[in-house]
């Protein structure tokens, strides 16, 4: 059995370099006769490919998919047919560390379409496979390219948009999960997993390979590698620290009806049903005093040996300085409006 599959169209430079590719309906785990055709009709041999295709193999792979069970990729490939843009088909055998571009997208759509959870693929590498580009209201495009690109436009009577110059497209130039709100979808790169009941405010971030179960209130930074248990809610300006921002091999996580406050920060992961101060960030290395129902001090630990442990409250005494940590008696009652995305 396969591990994915993707009929993509996308942009090219002129070099016919890929620069990106949208797959409106990646497939994991893909039926046997799916891949049949693309070895019948493509040529495919195994392996992970990304094969370009032409009109000619486009028709005839559609041709062929009629005559199976999947009639949406029949459907899709009709459509890619009369793309103006070229069309890839990328099947991954194995979840191997991607060798082009456009495997990367899949797997970056497999994510945001809630079809595999954030580490749950293997994503070394992809940064040297995923170009720097301008992507503006035309699309991807060539940094080299941009300045023609810039001044074709001015002389056609347009302005060419550069919204943002960075690796990642945002989500939902590719995909819009159901249920979830996003007040700033550039905050939100493709390769996040967004689950529904999410409200990601205007100050929220999800990284790619990172995001929410589901039912959370997101004004806070959730880092690459972070996933975000339900009932959760990051307070404005908070932090979670990612592997790509300090957090090194160590998997941050927060568990579910965890509050982080406002301005706070997390360098371990949290078990259910934890609450960290406002303004408080927790490191690994943290001396967190460990108080008990009176208030008196019963230990000093490193805040990783707390890492994951739940019903903790994390604060700091206002007369010390100190990082205490109790029992988080106080229950987290998500406001049912708050958080509706009907």
């Amino acid at each position: 059995m396969s591990f994915a599959f993707g009929i993509g169209i996308g942009t090219q430079n002129t070099q016919g370099e890929w620069l990106e590719v949208y797959y409106q309906q990646p497939v994991l785990n893909p039926a046997p006769e799916l891949l049949q055709c693309a070895r019948d009709i493509l040529g495919y041999q195994g392996g992970n490919q990304a094969l370009t295709v032409g009109l000619d193999d486009l028709n005839a792979l559609e041709e062929a998919l009629w005559s199976t069970d999947h009639k949406d990729q029949a459907k899709l490939a009709e459509l890619a047919s009369k793309s103006t843009r070229p069309v890839v088909v990328t099947l991954l055998e194995s979840d191997d560390t991607s060798a082009s571009t456009p495997e990367v997208y899949l797997k970056l759509h497999l994510i945001s379409h809630r079809l595999v959870k954030p580490h749950g693929l293997k994503l070394d590498g992809i940064f040297g496979l995923l170009p720097n580009l301008a992507w503006t209201n035309e699309g991807a495009i060539d940094l080299s390219e941009l300045p023609q690109r810039q001044l074709q436009a001015r002389i056609e009577g347009r302005t060419l948009e550069v919204k943002s110059v960075d690796k990642f497209p945002q989500m939902t130039d590719y995909v819009v999960p159901a249920g979830v709100r996003i007040a700033d979808t550039a905050r939100v790169r493709l390769g996040a997993y967004v689950g529904e009941g999410t409200t990601v405010m205007h100050e929220g971030f999800i990284n790619f390979n990172a995001g929410t179960e589901g039912t959370s209130m997101v004004e806070g930074r959730i880092s690459a590698g972070v996933m975000i248990g339900k009932g959760s809610d990051l307070g404005g300006g908070c932090s979670t620290m990612g592997t790509l921002s300090g957090g090194g091999n160590i998997i941050i996580s927060v568990g579910e009806n965890c509050l982080i406050g406002a301005n706070a920060g997390i360098g371990i992961p949290l078990g259910d049903r934890c609450t960290v101060e406002a303004g408080l960030y927790i490191t690994s290395g943290s001396k967190v005093a460990l108080l008990d129902d009176n208030n008196q001090l019963v230990d000093t630990v490193k805040a990783r040996d707390l890492a994951g442990k739940p019903d903790l409250l994390f604060r700091r005494n206002s007369q010390t300085g100190a990082v205490e940590c109790k029992t988080n008696k106080s229950a987290i009652e998500l406001n049912e409006e708050l958080h509706a995305n009907n």
